[in-house]
């Protein structure tokens, strides 16, 4: 009698409710420790922007393949043929830009930048095949807009405008991944498949930047760390909770991101947080929760 009062108490809604929120916040945290690691890599260790993209990808591809094979063996073709190249095109222009962008950007403000960005370009996505926003959605629409203007506007305050535009560019390309997996039967093995396939792309990327390799073991271990945990475990964490979330609820916790990694920026890497930076964060966030929330016309 014991075991299954025990077994009905574990799969109670309360406890389904604690797993799911355990694993948004563990997904939460992954995301966050992108920026960072890439940012504690390219500023305190001698590895460049091209080698830290080769290594995230590597990374992430064998331990997404080790998840592959642990789950059965019919998962194991699952990879090759799971995904596709438009997929992993847009993955590799998110990666390396990405990378390339955290040279001179704050942890902090290239997450709202690529937050802003992948949001940008999935709402606009929806509004160009037909998606009718309510007027607090143009509202939300108009708001982060303006906020991402202000950020990025010159002055004493503002991000660098080649790092900000890469950084923008990686967005789009995340945003456009995002879209090409919707509806994906499996998303563990087309993100498997497409870290395979992105794979060539950053070999490519990295041998054309070979005169300016530099191998470093601790730089190394940031990107491999960003790869293997942070990107590979930290998506399939993320699969897993979106199982037990709403749409909207899962579009709306993603805010807590760019405020994460800023925290993370200022306690782990010494950075300062800008008047301009709180100010452009509350209008982008703000205003992106209200085309989330918002019921449509």
């Amino acid at each position: 009698m014991s075991k299954i009062t025990s077994d009905a108490a574990s799969s109670s809604p309360s406890s389904h409710g604690a797993r799911v929120v355990v694993l948004t916040v563990i997904a939460m945290l992954a995301f966050a420790g992108n920026s960072l690691l890439c940012r504690l890599a390219l500023r305190g260790t001698p590895i460049e922007a091209a080698s830290f993209t080769l290594v995230r990808i590597g990374s992430a591809a064998l331990v997404l393949w080790i998840i592959l094979l642990a789950r059965g063996g019919a998962d194991r073709r699952d990879a090759r043929s799971a995904g596709s190249w438009a997929s992993a095109l847009a993955l590799i222009v998110y990666a390396v830009t990405f990378s390339y962008a955290y040279v001179q950007l704050a942890a902090g403000t290239g997450a709202l930048l690529l937050f802003g960005a992948v949001q940008a370009t999935m709402i606009g996505y929806g509004i160009a095949t037909g998606e009718r926003l309510a007027p607090a959605q143009w509202l939300g629409l108009l708001l982060a807009l303006a906020g991402l203007v202000w950020l990025v506007l010159p002055g004493l305050a503002a991000p660098e405008p080649v790092s900000s535009s890469l950084m923008v560019t990686a967005g789009i390309g995340w945003g456009v991944y995002s879209l090409r997996g919707r509806g994906q039967s499996d998303p563990v093995a087309a993100t498997a498949g497409n870290f395979l396939r992105a794979l060539p792309f950053a070999v490519a990327v990295s041998a054309f930047a070979f005169a300016h390799a530099r191998f470093d073991i601790a730089g190394f271990a940031y990107a491999a760390a960003s790869g293997a945990l942070t990107s590979g475990l930290g998506y399939v964490v993320w699969y897993a909770a979106l199982k037990g979330l709403k749409r909207a609820t899962a579009a709306t916790v993603q805010l807590s991101v760019p405020v994460i990694t800023a925290a993370g920026g200022v306690l782990l890497l010494g950075e300062t947080l800008t008047a301009r930076l709180v100010a452009s964060s509350a209008a982008i966030l703000g205003g992106i929760a209200l085309v989330v929330l918002s019921r449509r016309g």
